[in-house]
């Protein structure tokens, strides 16, 4: 009988971007993520828009929850965004 390997954490994250812009994704390791984005290997928006400044983060279950959420905070106005990350 085989196990069932462990779950994965899923985070949503959004990045501040140079200019003040707002970048929105998803990651099994934020830290890993934000160095990628900085590093210019990740997100063809970022790669251009650096340096980049992780300013919140979402758990989710699972990646199907994590894809969801993103899309959904993707919709959300500027200001929507903004007031999420204050808290």
């Amino acid at each position: 009988m085989s196990e069932k390997p462990a779950a994965t954490t899923w985070v949503v994250y959004i990045l501040r971007c140079r200019g003040g812009t707002l970048y929105t994704g998803i990651t099994t390791d934020p830290a890993r993520r934000l160095k990628q984005h900085n590093a210019g290997t990740a997100a063809r928006y970022t790669r251009s828009h650096r340096p980049v400044k992780m300013v919140y983060q979402e758990d989710q279950p699972g990646r199907s929850e994590a894809l969801k959420r993103e899309a959904a905070i993707k919709r959300l106005t500027r200001a929507a965004k903004l007031k999420l990350i204050a808290g």
